[in-house]
């Protein structure tokens, strides 16, 4: 099996080495993540809630200091191998930390909201020594704290003592009081106990503010002119202080602008096409290259949010507006979050300014999309988008380390039970012509600007030129979206380049009529209920479930829908069927076929997942077993005789420290009865533990037992009738995966594909970035199989060399030149342990 790995891993990199060409040669790629729930188990092993919320990293850039409010700890990460983060410890603060900066590679200053309810508010200054990590003062501040940040000079720290408002009270609008204000710490005597602080008023009538009683301080940022910078989110003003004199010099409101062309309705579709006029309401803010500029994250939270980013003057001039470029980027991507486009959209929450050399940047998060957008800022009135890299969800605190190329990144969700875990994630500035992310992108809908063609939650996969039909195009791949969407497409992906591009989207439709005659013939146990459940638009689109994705060999393709809802499943009941449905290449349904009736009546609503066509054969792939099944089946449909025959597929066993269910969820055609399959776990991240491609040999088909119609369930086959298929282990994508993005696996993988040539194509399914990160890959792994099905030998023309430079002189990189190193400097032990284990 060894072969089978090295062909792969050598395969990621050709994919990788195909992108645009940088114009500097300079790109930030991932190259690690510091799980935080690893400071309660080494492993993960745990469902403890633990976040890293806002980091900041000592100026030797060794060491990382992070809030986490949901155990009411400092957390600490060691960095010095930043390729290998480590944790040091987790310090009690006993309250709600908020916000933490260090001063004078010294001390940690992290504000702690002690508050018992929102009107009798409190909070504290503790104060951490960076190399004892003890306690070694505590500061009573009169209020609950936000955001703290530390003067270039080291001189000032300001905090933001926020009093936020209770949601829950009056709608949840201002005034509510007390009002909240600024502490300003004078930190220039190196002793701690020294420090005095005192507070400046933000509540006395100051222009711009729309409840200027209560000011609701959210952000703070210093410039070298110790002028502080202050967002009032829920008043949509920006106020600046000298705190050498604590005086405000400025106040403003952050204004309302119009933005075009984005999508302002949650209803299962992206359609950029509406407009918002709503407050700025900016939460983070950062100083842009000197004392002149400043940039404002615009997340937006009572009333507003305008989807992206500004930079303004210090009196209150918008120099630069991003406007819909964050919305209509997301969406290139496949990040886009249509749950939230009635609220506030990919809702940018941090920003960062920071110098790597001569090179200016912006970095600018986004919450719900969960990638950062990188831009060089050579001009103020006109940056430019230079990457957007993946994060773990819900990012939010952000430090750049230029000195060692690194930026550092805390992504506070941790939900254990839907496959998300917080994160700290470290990327690398490198000298490459290759950013590894995205691995996908989409054409724009018309012309040659924006918006571009939505798509996410990527199921199935097929080659236009499968291992069964060569004379295709081996660079055109298929996909489809599954029922996160309504009005149902599929996709067509050029891999010619690097990344993939989506060139175009095809609607399903049901014009001819096909499916609403074939659901009318249901019988009455398998029936749709119209009034509840709406499969056929009144524009004939269609709302199903598509998963599984093969072209066909009489023009078209074979797509299935998994049927919704579990038999006498009160919680998840019974909805429409599973469906196998031939399909035109205009997206048009041609025929609908079920399965016989005796199987159907016991429907688990893990089914169709997969199909693949061979010759007179079409193969689905159906999840998980039903009923009293062993294990899940092959239903395999007869094209000659309309009927249906089945085995059995044997799954691996649950490996998961989490538990959890393994699955199918792909499968692809070699030719002569033999078939690639995609068998994976419900796990992710650190729990992930199966995801594999096994060879399976159908022969000539007749192994299969055919299962009567009819309405008697007495007539559904008995496991002992049904035949077992052998498999053979291909290919373990786990550890592939992981050097490939330099991160854990994701849970999804879905979508499987093989080209005539023997390349091997896998894509997962990122459930439109709903209660996901939302990371989109599609990842080329080489050719894995002989002719014969058998794992193959590494090809010749695999590269021994990446056109990855990986710094050694900051620590941590491994300086190697290997196929690894470009598919995200992964170190040699993990390459050693990967190679061990196919050897064994």
């Amino acid at each position: 099996m060894k072969v089978s790995f090295v062909t792969a891993f050598a395969a990621v990199a050709v994919s990788l080495a195909c992108s645009v060409v940088a114009v500097d040669g300079m790109y930030f790629n991932r190259n690690a993540t510091f799980y935080v729930c690893s400071q309660t188990e080494p492993n993960c092993n745990t469902d403890d809630v633990t976040v890293a919320e806002i980091v900041d990293a000592t100026p030797d850039g060794m060491k990382l200091f992070y809030t986490d409010s949901e155990s009411e700890h400092i957390g600490v990460v060691d960095i010095s191998d930043f390729t290998n983060p480590v944790g040091l410890a987790t310090i009690s603060v006993e309250g709600e930390p908020t916000s933490v900066a260090v001063v004078n590679d010294k001390y940690a200053v992290a504000g702690v909201n002690t508050s018992p309810d929102f009107v009798n508010v409190s909070g504290q200054a503790v104060i951490i020594d960076v190399e004892t990590l003890e306690i070694v003062r505590t500061i009573e501040l009169g209020g609950q704290p936000d955001a703290v940040a530390v003067s270039p000079d080291q001189t000032f720290v300001a905090i933001a003592i926020e009093n936020e408002r209770d949601e829950d009270l009056d709608e949840g609008r201002p005034p509510q009081l007390p009002p909240g204000y600024l502490v300003v710490m004078n930190v220039a005597d190196e002793d701690p106990m020294n420090w005095s602080f005192e507070t400046v008023d933000l509540d006395g009538g100051l222009e711009g503010l729309l409840f200027d009683n209560d000011p609701e301080p959210e952000y703070v940022a210093i410039n070298s002119d110790n002028i502080c910078v202050v967002t009032l989110q829920e008043n949509n003003a920006i106020v600046l202080v000298d705190l050498a004199t604590l005086e405000v010099t400025a106040s403003f409101s952050a204004g309302s602008p119009l933005v075009e062309m984005v999508d302002v309705e949650r209803n299962g579709i992206i359609e950029q096409t509406g407009s918002i006029e709503v407050p700025r309401e900016p939460d983070a803010v950062t100083w842009v290259g000197g004392t002149e500029f400043f940039a404002t994250a615009d997340e937006g939270d009572m009333d507003g949010g305008s989807r992206g980013f500004t930079i303004f003057d210090t009196a209150g001039n918008v120099v630069y507006d991003s406007g819909n470029e964050l919305e209509w980027w997301a969406v290139r991507v496949g990040q886009y979050p249509e749950s939230r486009s009635s609220s506030k959209g990919n809702e940018p929450e941090g920003i960062l300014y920071a110098e790597f050399g001569d090179t200016p940047y912006l970095f600018v998060l986004s919450e719900r999309s969960s990638v950062i957008f990188v831009y060089t800022v050579d001009d103020v009135t006109a940056p430019q988008l230079v990457q957007i890299l993946p994060s773990n969800a819900r990012p939010e605190g952000v430090v750049a380390i230029p000195e060692r190329n690194l930026l550092v990144v805390a992504s506070e969700l941790d939900e254990r039970g839907d496959k998300m875990r917080s994160g700290i994630t470290i990327y690398e500035l490198v000298a490459t012509e290759t950013p590894i992310y995205p691995t996908l992108i989409s054409n724009p809908i018309e012309g040659e600007t924006g918006p571009y063609i939505p798509f996410s939650a990527l199921s199935g996969l097929a080659s236009d030129a499968p291992p069964t039909m060569p004379d295709g195009n081996e660079d055109i791949l298929y996909s489809i979206e599954d029922s996160y969407y309504k009005s149902s497409r599929m996709f067509i992906i050029d891999v010619s380049t690097y990344p993939a591009v989506v060139t175009g989207a095809i609607r399903l439709t049901d014009s001819l009529g096909t499916l609403s005659a074939a659901l009318e013939t249901l019988p009455p146990g398998l029936a749709v209920n119209a009034s509840t459940t709406t499969l056929i638009n009144e524009d004939q689109s269609v709302n199903l479930d598509l998963e599984g994705i093969s072209k066909s060999v009489d023009g078209g393709f074979w797509i299935v829908s998994e049927g919704s809802g579990t038999m006498g499943d009160t919680d998840r009941p019974y909805e429409y069927p599973n469906m196998l449905l031939k399909v035109s290449a205009a997206g048009v349904i041609e025929e609908a076929i079920f399965l016989p009736e005796s199987l159907g009546m016991v429907q688990l609503r893990f089914g169709f997942e997969g199909v693949a066509e061979d010759g007179d054969y079409v193969v689905v792939a159906m999840q998980r077993a039903w009923g009293e099944d062993p294990d899940p089946r092959l239903a395999i449909y007869s094209k000659t005789s309309g009927e249906f025959s089945f085995v059995f597929y044997p799954l691996d066993e649950p490996e998961s420290q989490g538990g959890g269910w393994v699955g199918l969820s792909d499968i692809s055609p070699l030719g002569d009865g033999k078939f690639l399959v995609l068998e994976r776990d419900d796990q992710s991240g650190p729990d992930a533990a199966i995801k594999k491609l096994y060879s399976i040999d159908l022969g000539d088909f007749s192994m299969g037992v055919a299962e009567e119609g009819g309405a008697e369930i007495a007539k559904q086959l008995t496991p002992e009738d049904i035949p077992t298929i052998e498999k053979t282990l291909v290919l373990d994508l786990i550890p592939v995966v992981e050097a490939a993005t330099n991160a854990k696996s994701m849970e999804k993988f879905e979508g499987l594909a093989v080209t005539a040539s023997g390349i091997t194509y896998i894509n997962n399914d990122n459930d439109g970035v709903e209660d996901n990160s939302g990371e989109q890959l599609l990842l080329n792994l080489g050719v894995l199989l002989t002719d014969d099905g058998t794992p193959s030998m590494p090809t010749e023309s695999s590269p021994s060399e990446s056109p990855v430079e990986t710094p050694t002189e900051n620590g941590g990189g491994s300086g190697s030149s290997s196929a690894v190193s470009l598919a995200g400097a992964a170190s040699s032990t993990l390459l050693a342990s990967c190679i061990a284990l196919y050897l064994m």
